[in-house]
């Protein structure tokens, strides 16, 4: 009985060492959500006519000014950076450790909302990127952005608008100071 109790209280004190060292290799809640939630500000633009401007404008040559001559390469280069990043914080993602279902969820959801847009960004936003490099008339880059706005955008804005629930309620959880515009 005495080896019995002794054994128990050995397995029990084990426990109760492991357990703190397994919680504490979860990221802290301010950087979960800095990777799961706050990055999605990268890709709020997504399917938006605001993200198309920006990619056509990186390509405006000025006569009158010299230094705003381009290479013919730069809405390219802003997409293929996007892409980078967008890879960068998919990996991040799936390095989070989840310790809770709150942030089994998030992470989930997360992943799947970039695993949404990353085909996208690769095809249709490299496409109109490359019209935008190369010229091309309005209405080609009409046709593009409107299809990527009727194929994607409904799908896109309820997963954000998902995993921004989860977020807003994790951050009130983990008294995190986010400010919601």
């Amino acid at each position: 009985m005495k080896n019995s109790f002794k054994s128990l209280f050995t397995k029990l004190c084990t426990l109760l060492l492991i357990f703190p060292v397994l919680q504490s290799c979860s990221e802290t809640p301010d950087k979960f959500f800095g990777v799961a939630i706050l990055n999605t500000n990268t890709i709020s633009d997504f399917g938006t006519p605001r993200l198309a401007k920006q990619l056509n404008d990186n390509t405006i040559e000025y006569p009158d000014i010299p230094s705003s001559k381009k290479k013919g390469d730069e809405a390219s280069i802003v997409v293929q950076n996007k892409i980078l990043y967008l890879e960068k914080v998919l990996k991040d993602l799936n390095a989070l450790s989840t310790n809770t279902d709150d942030r089994e969820e998030i992470k989930k959801q997360a992943i799947a909302l970039y695993e949404f847009v990353l085909p996208v960004y690769k095809n249709e936003y490299t496409t109109y990127a490359k019209l935008c490099d190369t010229k091309a008339s309005q209405q080609q880059k009409d046709e593009i952005i409107t299809s990527i706005e009727k194929k994607y955008n409904v799908e896109f804005e309820r997963r954000l608008m998902s995993l921004t629930a989860l977020g807003k309620e994790f951050a009130s959880e983990n008294n995190l100071n986010v400010k919601w515009d």
